[in-house]
């Protein structure tokens, strides 16, 4: 997407998906002391010191892959914790999350794209780790890669408006939210339904 390639935007993206996924962690590392959550491969010992901001420009620095991958890589997390709700994203898990669905989404999307030694070094773990967190997350997501455009464009533009509000004067957000916009922390989207209705996701 040719939008996607404009030096300004992709910056505010990051930081508008860093601080998503760490409000969606936050919430759910509250919600582990009432239920309980599975421990995965991708469940480390401690929280990492290093904040998902900055891993996530991290990767994004580092990576080269196309632009269009972290909305294919926002689209997996999104599927992965659909299909696994045991296994919500949380402080313990979303750096190796990050780090598996954008190789993942670089390998599906790109025609070029580095190896898994390379996506080893850029997360801070090891080539081994790093394969093994590949199988587990494709197996999550039931294999089920593919994107359509109409499922691209759908997160994308959630992702957009969510991005244009935070840019908005306080009144023009709230005028928004009393027209019945809800300030979900993490939204899904039904795939198989055209309309695409918002569901509460991971919260």
């Amino acid at each position: 997407m040719a939008e996607l390639e404009n030096p300004n935007v992709m910056p505010n993206l990051i930081t508008f998906l860093s601080s998503l996924l760490q409000k969606v962690a936050e919430s759910n590392d509250v919600n582990r002391r009432f239920k309980a959550q599975k421990v995965s491969l991708f469940h480390g010992l401690s929280r990492p010191t290093i904040s998902i901001q900055n891993y996530l420009d991290r990767i994004y620095k580092y990576a080269n892959c196309s632009p269009c991958c972290f909305i294919v890589a926002y689209v997996y997390l999104d599927r992965f914790a659909q299909r696994q709700p045991s296994l919500p994203i949380n402080s313990f898990n979303v750096h190796r999350l990050l780090i598996t669905s954008v190789m993942v989404a670089a390998k599906f999307m790109d025609d070029m794209y580095y190896n898994n030694a390379y996506y080893a070094k850029v997360g801070g773990i090891s080539t081994t780790e790093m394969n093994f967190l590949e199988v587990d997350f494709l197996f999550g997501l039931g294999f089920q890669l593919n994107v359509t455009p109409n499922t691209f464009n759908t997160y994308y533009s959630y992702l957009k408006r969510e991005i244009m509000l935070q840019q908005c004067p306080p009144s023009i957000v709230e005028s928004s939210l009393s027209l019945g916009r809800s300030l979900n922390l993490h939204l899904c989207f039904n795939e198989e339904d055209s309309t695409h209705q918002n569901q509460q996701l991971a919260v």
